[in-house]
């Protein structure tokens, strides 16, 4: 009869923590924008390996931040499509609480990038980008799937790597593009296995 009442109260105790992390997830971050983020990088990475495209580290900066804005629109449109469509966050915009945990690695990304662009060491921002990235990747560790939370490391050490190994150059694209792409189509794999695996329990319940 104890062994029962234990069972029973340890059974209680999961579903509250699952009902805890539930309601700790952020999912105002759409699986297909980085799945689309993916393909522009990849997309872009094309572009300038074109023969015509000038190989100066300042043609390739405005394409690298073309690239940028492009995956930050595409990103951020779902947030806000997010919010204005969802009942729940606007009655509960703290709901958004998690976006914000990125904001300091991405801001001292930014921060160093414009230091490295400032000295001309353009070779160091694809390590440098990719590490602060992994970092917000690991920020969600409680908001975001925990798959995301390994991507972040996988990110750290892409970045690590390219700050470590010698000829690593600016105007060469693709190692960037493809360990940032490959990064992000696994996220949004992640998190559109994520939001079915939510359906499929909100239908069965």
């Amino acid at each position: 009869m104890l062994a029962a009442h234990i069972h029973d109260a340890l059974d209680q105790v999961r579903k509250l923590q699952a009902f805890v992390i539930e309601r700790n997830q952020f999912k105002g971050y759409s699986g297909k924008a980085r799945l689309a983020a993916g393909v522009i990088t990849l997309a872009g990475a094309t572009i300038l390996n074109a023969p015509r495209f000038p190989d100066t580290p300042i043609a390739h900066l405005a394409g690298w931040g073309a690239i940028l804005a492009l995956g930050l629109i595409v990103n951020y449109t779902a947030v806000i499509y997010w919010f204005l469509f969802n009942p729940d966050v606007r009655r509960n915009p703290v709901m958004l609480k998690p976006a914000l945990d990125a904001i300091p690695p991405l801001a001292v990304g930014a921060v160093l990038g414009f230091a490295l662009i400032r000295h001309n060491q353009f070779d160091l921002l694809f390590g440098t980008c990719l590490c602060l990235y992994g970092l917000a990747q690991v920020a969600y560790r409680r908001s975001l799937p925990r798959p995301i939370y390994l991507l972040g490391f996988y990110f750290l050490g892409c970045g690590a790597l390219m700050l470590s190994l010698p000829g690593m150059r600016f105007t060469e694209p693709w190692p960037m593009a493809i360990a940032f792409a490959v990064g992000e189509i696994a996220s949004g794999f992640v998190l559109i296995a994520d939001q079915r695996r939510h359906h499929l329990e909100d239908d069965a319940a």
